[in-house]
This record gives structure tokens, C-alpha cells and sequence, in this order.
């Protein structure tokens, strides 16, 4: 990790906590830039970088600042979602691990962000469909999961992984200059 990433990564915790507090209205829920700031940060800072950056956001909303979309604390844990938080802590080493390997283009930041979403889902569902099971003892719950922590996120999601093809790599050029220590 270089000096560059490492400044940057309360950045991008920081991101992501605004980007939960920002709705667009979309079909059929509105989309919020939180997911957007994660994959971004897998993109852009790299597999590790990006993962300390969400687990610096996930432990400021665990403490209990406010940083989550519906608020902040040890609570959070039982909760149906944060399955979906935990995803965001891993979301960042699939994105970064494809731009590291295929370079920042359209077609690589697409299956960057795609990758950095499955993950988010593979984790952030199966702990829905736990907790509607265990804790709110839902009896149809694999069905409501998959409705209402999955397809309805899908065309958001989708949108958001475009959005960043065509975005990050006409803003975004890698820092790709090697220095050794003592150069300035």
C-alpha cells in the first residue's frame, strides 16, 4: 500500500457514509450511492485499500455514529440487513483484484463493480434470509428475501456498475510511476 492509497482510504469511508444519506428516486426503490462508493473503492484504491476503508466506516457505524442508512450501533448486527454491510467489507477485493489484472477500461471496471456486487449479495442475502428465519421467524422468507433484498436492487445496481464503466476510466488514471525510498 503506498502513501497515496493509505491517505485516501478515510476518504472513501467517509463516501460511503454520505452516499447512504443519498436517494435517487428509481424503479422500483430508490438508489443510494452507498454501494457506488464501495465498489468504488476496490476500483480505485486496490483489494486491501479499499477493504480497511469499509471496515473503518462499518466500525464508526458500529460504535454508533450515525454513518448507516438507517442510523448507527451495535444494534445494526441483528438487523435483517447488515448482512449487506458485512458484503461491503469484501466487496472491495474482487473489484480491485480485476482492475489490478485487466487495467482501468470500461469493460474491466464493469466486471470489477459486477464482481464487487455479487459479493456484496452473496453475503448480504443469506444473512437476510437467516435473520427473517431465526429472529422474525418469517415463514416464507427465502421468497421475501429474494424479492425484497435482491430484485429490487438489481436495476439500481446495474446502473451503478455502468455509470462507472463509462465514468472512472475517463477520470481515473492509475498512478503507475515506481519510486525508491530516498526519490522525491
Amino acid at each position: 500500500m503506498n502513501l497515496r492509497q493509505f491517505s485516501i482510504i478515510p476518504l472513501f469511508s467517509a463516501l460511503t457514509a454520505l452516499g447512504a444519506l443519498i436517494r435517487i428516486p428509481f424503479i422500483p426503490v430508490p438508489v443510494t450511492l452507498q454501494t457506488f462508493f464501495v465498489l468504488m473503492s476496490g476500483i480505485i484504491l486496490g483489494s486491501k485499500a479499499g477493504f480497511y476503508s469499509q471496515m473503518i466506516y462499518l466500525m464508526i457505524g458500529l460504535i454508533g455514529l450515525p454513518v448507516f442508512a438507517g442510523g448507527g450501533g451495535l444494534s445494526y448486527i441483528v438487523k435483517p440487513s447488515f448482512g449487506y454491510l458485512l458484503g461491503f467489507l469484501l466487496a472491495p477485493i474482487p473489484a480491485g483484484y480485476v482492475v489490478k489484472n485487466m487495467g482501468i477500461g470500461p469493460v474491466s471496471v464493469f466486471l470489477a463493480a459486477l464482481a464487487g456486487a455479487i459479493t456484496i449479495y452473496l453475503i448480504g442475502l443469506p444473512y437476510l434470509i437467516f435473520n427473517m428465519i431465526y429472529v422474525l421467524h418469517q415463514p416464507n422468507a427465502i421468497g421475501i428475501a429474494l424479492k425484497a433484498g435482491l430484485i429490487v436492487f438489481l436495476p439500481g445496481d446495474l446502473l451503478k456498475c455502468v455509470i462507472m464503466a463509462f465514468l472512472i476510466p475517463k477520470v481515473y488514471r492509475p498512478d503507475t510511476r515506481q519510486t525508491t525510498p530516498g526519490q522525491s
